[in-house]
């Protein structure tokens, strides 16, 4: 498939990319974390990276001074796997070169009773987010775990509101689209083929690779 870049037009409908914003301590504390070569590993909440001086100015200029976490996703992928969306915009700084690969929660097909959700992977676009780059995805922009460069290991900050992807301790209500709640502030969509337990499957078409 085609590999765009963040910096084209065509990443506006997904988000955004910030210039001038220094993350450097970020950067060098993100070096020391694991990356496997042979999975992916998240972690919503990392006290080491909030504790940072750049921390603040995240909540204040990102957030508008709301409680928000620093977190991050590493590893090594090249499948779609799954979508998920959240009722809020995601930030992210690329720590390595990564591929995005992005869609729209418009995009996503409901039956006319609610009882089924879909999504065709052929919608999906890949985009490059070289490293060092800041960016937003916007709460409409369906994504999942990012994909590494030419089989290499990924590092990517996961920035979100305090609390989100942590477990849910609630059951889940009478709404259609509850079915895809899959943990606090994340719905999710899988492909059969990532065998996510739990997970509603509803992604129609090929599990997309780079």
């Amino acid at each position: 498939m085609t590999i765009q870049s963040v910096f084209d037009d065509s990443f506006r409908v997904y988000g955004k990319v910030f210039s001038g914003f220094d993350v450097s301590g970020l950067v060098e504390a993100m070096l020391k974390t694991e990356a496997p070569g042979d999975a992916v590993v998240y972690y919503p909440s990392v006290e080491e990276l909030e504790k940072l001086p750049v921390a603040e100015t995240v909540k204040n200029s990102f957030f508008g001074e709301l409680d928000m976490q620093i977190g991050y996703c590493n590893g090594t992928n090249n499948k779609l796997d799954a979508v998920e969306y959240h009722r809020c915009s995601e930030f992210g700084v690329a720590v390595s070169d990564l591929i995005l690969l992005l869609g729209k929660q418009q995009d996503v097909e409901i039956s006319e009773d609610g009882g089924t959700f879909t999504y065709d992977s052929a919608r999906v676009e890949a985009f490059l987010v070289p490293k060092g780059t800041v960016y937003e995805m916007y709460a409409t922009t369906l994504h999942y775990a990012p994909c590494g460069v030419d089989g290499q290991p990924f590092r990517n900050v996961v920035i979100l509101p305090k609390g989100t992807n942590e477990e849910l301790t609630k059951e889940k209500g009478g709404q259609p689209e509850d079915k895809l709640l899959f943990a606090r502030n994340k719905w999710l969509i899988a492909h059969t083929d990532a065998a996510i337990a739990g997970a509603y499957n509803g992604i129609k078409g090929e599990n997309i690779g780079v």
